[in-house]
């Protein structure tokens, strides 16, 4: 364990999935290989000794300012997705224990039938023991979105970066689905990413990630193995840092 402890840039991280990750192939909801693709790649990173927690969206179930778009009061559209991240971090905490890794869900609004209400120092020590802590419920707050939720929680767990999986292998200046001449960065400071608008994470989230210095690491989720590369600093990834 020494010898791979040494090779590792981070110790404690934080991983956020957007819940669009996790719908493959489908239109809406959860594909099941999926989820199981991304909790092997999360249980390869915590057998390396790497202590790590996930926030996940629940963009794939329901997206608040949609809902609001089409009338609905936002607030309750935006509890009602939080309640789609409980349901998204169930079936991850599923997918783990299906491959031996002890998991636990804490919930920002408590549902203890479920999952163990959001304590700071329950969670710290979860990761201590070895498990996955996944946070589910955002924040809690309407108007606070799962990128701000996962910048709170990772400052709240000392973590040491927190990593951003995407469906790209970076940050790139423009779609590069839609631009093939779109130009990646390999590194980039917070005040630029603010400026330029680059849509990392929202603006709260990149604040608050700057204000607790922790680092922002973009990566492509859908490639087999980059979590793990990343964190011995290796592989294909944009850092956002000062």
């Amino acid at each position: 364990m020494s010898d791979k402890n040494n090779q590792l840039k981070y110790k404690r991280v934080l991983l956020k999935i957007s819940g669009e990750a996790l719908m493959g192939s489908r239109d809406f909801g959860l594909d099941p290989e999926t989820v199981s693709r991304v909790a092997q790649e999360v249980a390869s990173v915590r057998e390396m000794g790497v202590e790590v927690c996930l926030v996940i969206g629940g963009g794939n179930i329901f997206r608040g300012v949609s809902g609001a778009a089409q009338g609905m009061e936002r607030t309750t559209a935006d509890y009602m997705g939080m309640l789609a991240t409980i349901m998204n971090a169930l079936a991850m905490q599923s997918a783990l224990e299906d491959i031996g890794v002890y998991t636990r869900v804490l919930s920002a609004i408590p549902m203890q039938s479920v999952c163990e209400p959001y304590i700071r120092r329950r969670a710290v020590r979860h990761m201590e023991k070895g498990r996955v802590v996944i946070f589910a419920a955002g924040t809690g707050n309407p108007f606070f979105t799962t990128d701000t939720a996962a910048a709170l929680r990772a400052s709240e767990m000392d973590c040491d970066a927190m990593l951003k999986a995407t469906k790209v292998d970076g940050v790139y200046d423009s779609d590069p689905v839609k631009n093939p001449d779109a130009k990646r960065f390999d590194q980039l400071t917070y005040k630029h990413v603010l400026t330029e608008d680059l849509r990392v994470m929202d603006a709260s989230a990149i604040t608050l990630s700057r204000e607790n210095n922790i680092p922002i690491l973009v990566f492509s989720i859908h490639e087999q193995g980059a979590f793990a590369q990343v964190m011995k600093g290796e592989g294909k990834f944009t850092i956002v840092t000062d």
